[in-house]
């Protein structure tokens, strides 16, 4: 028969561990239950020792957890808590029907934390890589208010906007990216292989080149000679960038600026403020109060500057200002949505509202995707038009000149 580890808790909750052999899980649990103490946790010894080389293997081809895994757990656990199923059972099973290996590592985690003594939102805090801070924050608002299933479910219909959003826009700069990447290839080649046969003919005429090929020939020529600098500048300058990013001030300019970028802007800030709207009215609801709710919510919102904005609503609220004025020197939300806010306010139906909001914005970032690749073609048009007119003018219009020249 085969052995199995065990991990229980006797009556004093003082935790126990050990190697039993059993025909399965079950009988192992039946047999460490006749002895008085609790399972709470039965793995398989196969493949535990000897982990020297397999197991390391085993972990470098380990497949990530993906927002998908998180997604269908954040259903699996909603049906669960609402079919009354406890929450310490409920994972073990979704710990054994776990199709990603890494995903029920995770799962094992949080078990372990849980009969710990941790909170959910704790347990899964020990995981940022698959739990973002939105994700976390949430949970902690549905532990507050005692409607962690409700969150869940939110958390799940959230994560599938979030998902479809995602599609949506890699479809439409599919076209766009592709005409770049072409783009940026033919400028190399032009580069490295065109440019240089040129040179030879415009020295064979000894005639003084115009500006704009003398810029196109030295770039050409530094390209060839020190593409190994230019690499090197290329990578140093996205490791600065991305250096720059995780420092705080770094941060809150980078999210400040991606507010402020021409069509990928107003995607950007729609769909953030549709995430803060949701999440407020969730909060509301679940009857936190506002200051405690925008405490929550200010962690939500994936935009630092966004976030500080939402951070000066709460102080603002806490020195005993309406969420109206607040609203309105936060300088974040359109007229409309300040509107609908001075309604909520003074009906009493604020949480209300603010779902309204959200669904308003999910709308707008909606059509915003939808005719993203409309949006982008002018740009794009524009950008190929300056590219093409610098090599008429760097290349073809000397050759015009020699032609004209030699005809005479």
């Amino acid at each position: 028969m085969p052995f199995f580890a065990y991990k229980a808790r006797n009556g004093r909750g003082e935790l126990l561990q050990g190697v039993l052999e059993g025909a399965d899980p079950g009988a192992v649990a039946d047999q460490l239950m006749g002895t008085g103490v609790t399972p709470v946790e039965i793995t398989s010894t196969r493949g535990q020792t000897g982990q020297g080389g397999e197991g390391w293997w085993e972990r470098l081809t380990e497949k990530r957890v993906t927002p998908l895994d998180v997604q269908l757990f954040s259903r699996q656990m909603y049906t669960l808590m609402k079919a009354g199923v406890p929450i310490m059972r409920g994972l073990a099973g979704l710990q054994e029907s776990a199709i990603s290996k890494s995903f029920a590592k995770v799962i094992r985690d949080l078990r372990e934390s849980l009969d710990a003594g941790r909170e959910l939102s704790a347990a899964m805090r020990r995981h940022p890589a698959v739990f973002n801070s939105f994700y976390l924050s949430m949970v902690k608002v549905g532990e507050m208010t005692g409607r962690l299933d409700d969150v869940m479910l939110r958390l799940f219909d959230h994560l599938e906007f979030d998902r479809e959003m995602r599609a949506r826009v890699k479809s439409a700069v599919r076209y766009p990216v592709f005409v770049i990447a072409a783009m940026v290839l033919a400028m190399i080649v032009v580069n490295v292989f065109v440019i240089p046969q040129f040179v030879k003919v415009f020295e064979s005429f000894r005639a003084e080149l115009p500006l704009m090929t003398r810029i196109l020939i030295g770039f050409s020529n530094f390209t060839v000679n020190y593409w190994y600098l230019l690499l090197g500048g290329m990578i140093a300058a996205v490791l600065a960038l991305r250096g720059w990013i995780r420092t705080p001030d770094g941060r809150l300019k980078w999210d400040r600026w991606k507010l402020r970028m021409p069509v990928a802007g107003k995607i950007v800030h729609k769909a953030t403020m549709a995430r803060f709207a949701r999440s407020f009215a969730l909060s509301s609801k679940s009857g936190v109060p506002i200051v405690q709710a925008l405490t929550v919510v200010s962690q939500t919102v994936d935009n630092a500057h966004l976030s500080q904005r939402v951070e000066g609503m709460r102080d603002s609220v806490e020195r005993g200002e309406s969420i109206l004025r607040t609203a309105v020197a936060a300088g974040i939300f359109t007229p409309i949505v300040l509107q609908m806010i001075a309604v909520g306010e003074e009906s009493g139906s604020l949480d209300d509202l603010m779902d309204e909001i959200a669904q308003m914005y999910e709308r707008e970032v909606d059509y915003e995707l939808k005719t993203l690749a409309s949006q982008i073609e002018p740009i794009l048009i524009a950008f190929l038009g300056v590219m093409v007119l610098v090599l008429a003018l760097g290349i073809f219009l000397p050759i015009w000149d020699l032609g004209r020249v030699a005809l005479k």
